[in-house]
């Protein structure tokens, strides 16, 4: 079955000629989902050419889903629908409105193009290690979305560079040409707030709600002290609202554990009988359908992650390496 000559003088590789072979076998139906291919060592004994030639075909099929291994007990057909050569490893921090349209319109613009495996590491760094390793062979490009505390480089330095697209948090020094969409939460909150700046005049002092345990809370920071600082506004950081801490004439910029913050701060708005949009102002950090409606419209910070989704898959279509900035922009409603 894979007795076949492997044209050495061919501008075609070894490796790939052995892969386009199994791919014809798989299609022509002489191999089975689930069958064994022959062994490593017997694919290199007769057709002539290196283990490490027969290990990059095995692993270049298993990359794209055809193949996988089992320890030890060699390589099986996975799949018998091989007309996609993009498989797409998407890891995620966490499952959100905004991260579900960002796999949305990733899946949808890569189409009949590829395959998008979704993954979560919720901010744990043995998951996130973990996932990454095993799914190493089995992948054409890494999506990865970070946020975490420890320094997780040299997990994301196994990845190729050329396979490897950061999204979201922006992680610079890595090893290699790769790909990065992200957020500039810092420059972010400046525009913002300066594109509010009327509004935010009616006020007599921010207070940004974020908990240190949240992982924007540092990269927004910078922002929010360079805007306050630069129009000489009273300002204040807190990790919850609470009745001790609530105050009047005051904008509350929620990031973090978002709706319970914004549900506090209306109560005690309610309780004191202070006005939303009046005596109390709310920023809340990225859009949902229900800050839309809420207390007739909640202003929100927010980056398109329709865009990044977008933006990364034709990255991959089109074999580019950038980096990017994603839009953000703020959405003006009656909460300010």
């Amino acid at each position: 079955m894979f007795n076949f000559d492997i044209q050495k003088d061919s501008d075609i590789p070894k490796y790939r000629q052995l892969a386009k072979h199994i791919i014809r076998k798989i299609e022509n139906r002489d191999l089975s989902l689930g069958q064994k291919l022959p062994s490593v060592n017997k694919l290199s004994k007769e057709l002539g050419i290196s283990r490490e030639t027969v290990f990059k075909a095995l692993n270049h099929l298993s990359e794209r889903g055809i193949v996988y291994s089992k320890n030890r007990k060699g390589y099986f057909v996975n799949k018998i629908d091989v007309q996609n050569e993009i498989r797409i490893f998407l890891l995620l921090d966490k499952l959100t409105e905004f991260k579900d349209k960002l796999y949305h319109s990733l899946f949808e613009t890569i189409g009949d193009r590829g395959e998008v495996d979704i993954f979560f590491h919720h901010h744990n760094y043995n998951i996130f290690e973990s996932l990454i390793e095993e799914n190493l062979p089995n992948y054409t490009h890494f999506v990865i979305v970070t946020f975490m505390k420890e320094d997780v480089k040299p997990i994301l330095n196994l990845i190729p560079p050329e396979k490897r697209i950061i999204l979201d948090c922006k992680e610079f020094g890595l090893e290699g040409n790769y790909s990065m969409i992200y957020q500039d939460f810092s420059q972010t909150m400046i525009n913002a707030l300066t594109a509010a700046h009327s509004r935010l005049l009616k006020y007599q002092r921010l207070i940004m709600v974020a908990s240190k345990t949240y992982c924007h809370t540092e990269l927004i920071k910078p922002g929010f002290y360079q805007y306050c600082q630069q129009y000489g506004l009273e300002y204040e950081i807190v990790e919850h609202v609470n009745a001790s801490n609530f105050k009047k004439d005051s904008v509350y910029i929620t990031i973090g554990a978002d709706e319970i913050d914004i549900t506090n701060i209306i109560k005690l708005s309610h309780q004191y009988n202070y006005d939303i949009g009046k005596d109390i102002g709310i920023i809340s950090y990225n859009e949902t359908p229900i800050k839309e409606v809420l207390e007739g419209g909640i202003t929100v910070i927010s980056t398109d992650f329709k865009s990044m989704g977008e933006e990364t898959a034709k990255l991959i279509i089109n074999k580019q390496t950038k980096i990017l900035t994603n839009p953000s922009e703020i959405i003006l409603r009656n909460s300010l």
